[in-house]
């Protein structure tokens, strides 16, 4: 299996919602129905090196440190939620890198409590977004982005991805866009196959 020059990073921190990654990050590095041959490599990172236990009671070894990243060693940030968003500012130097990723041209995926972790730094306040109700953004102190919230199931807008707790399929399906592994009709595929079990999308990605 073959993989793409540079990978793609995933923040890990205590109590990181198991449920809102996992379709993004394993077809990516499946590889599988991608308009080019080759997986992307998933990398880990933690504010330490130290182990993480997710919600779910797993526990992850970050692979990488946060100070150790880059955006120019990387083809996309993934910001998970967690219940840590919510609980203070512990998650706040994952925003930050999040800001060094957009400044430098390079793609950042925000679902759940991390789009409220974001909009604290003040990224949604010029972007489309949108998040599980714009109330909860609105109680964000530093947002000032309520005329760009769209009432959608996922977001692109330029480099950044953001969507609510409910929408892991939809989130996946904005980042296979912005990073182009599939064609239109393998994405919409793909899509109905995963949210609404829409058997004919299946044979449509067999034959790619």
């Amino acid at each position: 299996m073959t993989t793409k020059t540079k990978p793609v990073h995933v923040a890990v921190y205590d109590t990181l919602a198991d449920w809102e990654t996992g379709h993004a990050t394993a077809h990516l590095r499946s590889g599988r129905f991608h308009r080019e041959s080759g997986s992307y490599e998933i990398v880990t990172v933690g504010l330490t090196g130290e182990p993480v236990t997710t919600a779910g009671g797993m526990r992850i070894v970050p692979d990488l440190t946060l100070d150790a990243l880059t955006p120019q060693d990387s083809s996309l940030l993934i910001l998970p939620g967690a219940d840590l968003w919510d609980a203070g500012d512990d998650l706040a130097p994952y925003a930050r890198k999040a800001r060094a990723f957009l400044d430098a041209g390079v793609p950042v995926a925000a679902i759940c409590g991390a789009v409220a972790g974001i909009a604290r730094e003040g990224l949604l306040d010029d972007r489309d977004h949108t998040s599980a109700v714009v109330q909860y953004l609105e109680a964000q102190q530093g947002y000032g982005g309520a005329k760009r919230y769209q009432d959608r199931d996922a977001v692109l807008d330029g480099d950044l991805i953001t969507a609510g707790p409910t929408e892991p399929v939809a989130f996946a399906r904005e980042i296979f866009r912005r990073l182009d592994v599939y064609t239109p009709e393998v994405l919409d595929a793909w899509y109905r196959l995963f949210a609404k079990s829409d058997a004919s999308a299946y044979e449509v990605l067999m034959a790619a």
